[in-house]
C-alpha cells in the first residue's frame, strides 16, 4: 500500500487479480483475515514508478501527464483569448 494517508500504508498484501472495475483500475488483494479486498490500482506499487516522479524524489507534487495537461488547457485558453 503506498497511499500515504491510507490506514494500510506501508503494509504489503498477496496479489490476487487486476481488473477494470466500477470505472478505474482495480487491483484484488488477500487480506490477513483471508478475506479479499479491492482498492485503485494507483493506491500501490503494481505498475512501475513513472520515470519523471522517480527522478523527482518527492519534490514535484505533479506528474508528467499532469502537467502536459496543463500546458494543453493553457494553449487552448490562450489560443481562445487571441481570437476575440
Amino acid at each position: 500500500m503506498t497511499h500515504r494517508f491510507h490506514p494500510l500504508f506501508g503494509r504489503e498484501f498477496r496479489f490476487v487479480d487486476r481488473r477494470h472495475t466500477w470505472e478505474e483500475d482495480r487491483v484484488a488483494l488477500l487480506g490477513d483475515d483471508g478475506q479479499v479486498f479491492s482498492l485503485p490500482a494507483a493506491w500501490t506499487d503494481i505498475d512501475p514508478v513513472e520515470e519523471f516522479v522517480a527522478q523527482a524524489a518527492g519534490r514535484c507534487p505533479f506528474t508528467l501527464a499532469s502537467l502536459r495537461a496543463l500546458a494543453e488547457t493553457i494553449a487552448v485558453i490562450r489560443d481562445a483569448r487571441i481570437g476575440e
